[in-house]
């Protein structure tokens, strides 16, 4: 999760989003992460369309355990919550309603039937 200096940067095989006060942030790039495309359309279409404000940023791993909410996005994984890091509950141990959100909204334009199949 950490990089080499100590900041959040990824998970094995997924982007991480932090979600505090109704504001989503994630990682840049240049903190040794993989640009991911599930990542980019979260950033760039879903957020937007949902009104959700988006910053890319560093972050400490105390702002991680801190969320309000915490999700992850992959390409096997798609958009999916985390209730907790190691012992540490996030939020109030169950996935938030911006991530809801997030996961409908992934569904409804990824899924069988979308506008874009």
């Amino acid at each position: 999760m950490l990089n080499t200096d100590g900041w959040v940067s990824e998970c094995t095989g997924d982007n991480i989003f932090v979600v505090k006060d109704g504001e989503l942030s994630t990682p840049p790039v240049d903190a040794g992460i993989l640009d991911g495309i599930t990542r980019r359309f979260v950033m760039n279409e879903l957020c937007p369309a949902l009104g959700l404000p988006i910053e890319e940023r560093m972050m400490r791993l105390e702002e991680v355990l801190d969320a309000d909410e915490v999700f992850l996005t992959g390409t096997a994984a798609e958009v999916i919550g985390v209730s907790q890091v190691g012992d540490h509950v996030i939020g109030g141990g169950a996935v938030g309603s911006i991530t809801r959100r997030l996961v409908q909204e992934f569904r409804a334009r990824t899924g069988e039937g979308a506008p874009e199949n």
